[in-house]
């Protein structure tokens, strides 16, 4: 090499190792968001068993509104995929399905958590509300209904007259919108079905268990302190949490993991100005209606009515995005009724072959 262009080729290196690095983008504010692809930190939900199976320790109901002091709907008598796709044929014209449940939280709730959210999907139907009551019950059951929850856009209600205890809290880090009123309580977590023999096998149960709701909780936004409190707190006591800690464990109101997402997708579909026009009404929703709720003894309906009366002077919903609109899942026909879709050929595939099956052990 010449012995000039050896020097100018070492005159590059060095400005280019010397060039100060691209600053990392921090912020979370509306007008600093960068128009890059999101990172999904749910977990995909798994392929649907379609096997015949009932809810065997509670009850659930299905209603096209959110109107719950009308009613709860109709009860949900089946968990097969006909008859589920029947009980919300009529929520294709509100855009609106509420899920009614009241009872533990077990392997049938987290099938019917899955189906649902496929059901709704499959009719257009792109608000969804599960109306929560519940004791608690497995953690195990909780987490897969979480999943489904998280991957199906579900906001949570906990209504004056119900509760969520133990394991139905971890239902309420799935949420992508949490309006809590009902107490919220926790406790350690125990293993009532377990085949451990001894204290050996137990710490490896709950060891395993672990490992899986540390994961579950950073997964869905949700602070690492609940999973300390449900292996600190006896069981046979429960820890009733306050609106402050519902809050800082993430428990309540948007959730975080998908409003980092939404704030992407929205920054394109609807504008920077909608964001924050979103952020401003999100902070008077918090301050306006939802502190003073506790004090003044309301209910989600109240709640519920004050955001909607305060909506309007923020400019919602918004005639360019009314879907993507703050408390959407409350303006009615927010959906156009779609025409109707063939069933899947998988879905009447999965429950014929229960049928098939006893019909060749039964000849």
């Amino acid at each position: 090499m010449p012995f000039r262009w050896f020097f100018l080729a070492l005159f590059c290196l060095i400005a280019a190792c010397s060039r100060a690095p691209e600053a990392t983008q921090t912020s979370a504010n509306a007008a600093d968001i960068a128009p890059q692809e999101p990172m999904v930190q749910r977990k995909q939900q798994a392929e649907i068993d379609w096997s015949p199976i009932r809810l065997e320790a509670g009850d659930a109901s299905i209603d096209c509104t959110a109107d719950y002091l009308a009613g709860d709907g109709k009860p949900v008598l089946s968990l097969l995929y006909l008859d589920l796709r029947t009980a919300m044929q009529d929520c294709r014209a509100t855009g609106l399905v509420r899920l009614r449940y009241k009872g533990k939280v077990t392997a049938s709730f987290a099938a019917l958590a899955e189906r649902a959210g496929k059901v709704a999907g499959d009719l257009g139907i792109g608000k969804r509300i599960l109306d929560i009551d519940s004791a608690g019950g497995s953690v195990e059951a909780a987490m897969r209904a979480g999943d489904a929850i998280g991957e199906n856009d579900w906001t949570i209600w906990v209504r004056g007259d119900s509760v969520c205890h133990s394991a139905c809290v971890l239902l309420l880090a799935a949420g992508d919108m949490r309006v809590i009123v009902g107490p919220v309580g926790i406790h350690r977590m125990i293993r009532v079905k377990s085949t451990a023999t001894s204290r050996k096998e137990l710490g490896e149960e709950l060891r395993k268990l672990s490992d899986e709701l540390r994961n579950y909780l950073e997964r869905n936004g949700a602070s690492i302190e609940v999973y300390d409190l449900m292996t600190t707190v006896p069981n046979r006591t429960l820890r009733i949490l306050t609106d402050e800690e519902l809050e800082n464990f993430g428990l309540s109101g948007a959730n975080a993991v998908e409003d980092d997402l939404d704030r992407i997708r929205l920054a394109r579909r609807c504008g920077i100005k909608f964001l924050q026009r979103r952020d401003a009404f999100r902070h008077a929703y918090e301050q306006s209606c939802v502190a003073p709720a506790d004090e003044q003894h309301q209910d989600v309906a109240d709640i519920n009515a004050c955001g909607l009366s305060l909506r309007a002077k923020f400019g919602f919903p918004d005639p360019a995005c009314p879907v993507e609109s703050p408390m959407a899942e409350l303006d009615g026909a927010i959906l156009m009724p779609r025409e109707e879709e063939p069933l899947e050929a998988e879905q009447t595939a999965a429950e014929a072959k229960p049928a098939q099956a006893e019909k060749t052990a039964h000849p």
